[in-house]
């Protein structure tokens, strides 16, 4: 999911603005400036800032921006007739299909036609409409034929008709594609590697974090506890020993023939 889209920035071309963050980060060897990826802050952290820093990297190159907009808007103005063209094209596509399908449908009732009148020919006495069937299977035949003949010209003039009224490819050096590697350079060299420099020089001066020191060793934390007739050891009082006191119990602390009072 993509983090807050720049204002300015259409949603349509966040993909390039990310594919040349992307490259910038891949290529950072490649720059001098850029030497402290991976050191300070990663490849992650900062690709996470630049997408935050998005308005303010793309302001750098508004300008270039904004006149890739604006040309690219005047060349789809002119998608329509382009449109209209391939559909002219894909109409007479249809129509040469259905001139190819006519003589092999017009072939296939000839030959049936043919087959089956003159296996009706050949009984004794022959139906009436066996000369019928041969007539028509003559006549599909012709039908045929001459579709065969027009599907050739008709394909003949097609392919010559969509050879000329192609529309040609894009040339890599009009006015839009120039408009968008004006604006891809400006990105690249006004906003994101001035913003990767600034950050990962804002993070080699940065403090490091105060560490924490562990307690010294050979000392154990002093822990009390209290509770109901209990003193801690700490005190220097021994616990009260506890009195048992049951019928026919005897206590150690009488002899071996003495038997405690009743």
């Amino acid at each position: 999911m993509h983090m807050n889209v720049a204002p300015h920035l259409l949603t349509e071309d966040r993909a390039e603005f990310e594919r040349i963050l992307d490259d910038a980060l891949r290529n950072a060897p490649d720059h001098p400036d850029l030497a402290g990826v991976g050191e300070r802050l990663t490849t992650a952290q900062l690709r996470a800032m630049a997408l935050n820093a998005t308005a303010l990297i793309t302001t750098a190159a508004a300008v270039e921006y904004d006149h890739f907009v604006k040309v690219r808007e005047r060349v789809r103005s002119t998608a329509p007739g382009t449109a209209e063209m391939l559909g002219e094209s894909a109409g007479a596509g249809a129509v040469a299909v259905v001139t190819v399908l006519a003589p092999i449908l017009a072939g296939t009732a000839a030959v049936i036609f043919l087959l089956v009148g003159a296996v009706l020919k050949m009984l004794d006495p022959a139906p009436a409409f066996a000369d019928t069937l041969l007539t028509a299977g003559l006549l599909f035949g012709a039908v045929g034929a001459a579709g065969l003949l027009l599907a050739a010209v008709g394909l003949l003039m097609a392919a010559l008709r969509n050879s000329a009224t192609q529309v040609p490819a894009p040339s890599p050096d009009d006015e839009l594609s120039r408009a968008k590697d004006a604006w891809c350079r400006a990105l690249l060299d006004r906003g994101i590697l001035p913003f990767l420099r600034e950050a990962l020089t804002s993070a080699a001066t940065a403090p490091p974090l105060p560490r924490q020191s562990p307690p010294p060793s050979g000392r154990i934390p002093k822990v009390g506890y209290s509770g109901p007739d209990f003193t801690s050891p700490a005190a220097g009082t021994p616990a009260p020993r506890p009195s048992y006191t049951s019928p026919d119990f005897t206590s150690p602390d009488f002899g071996p023939s003495e038997t405690r009072p009743e």
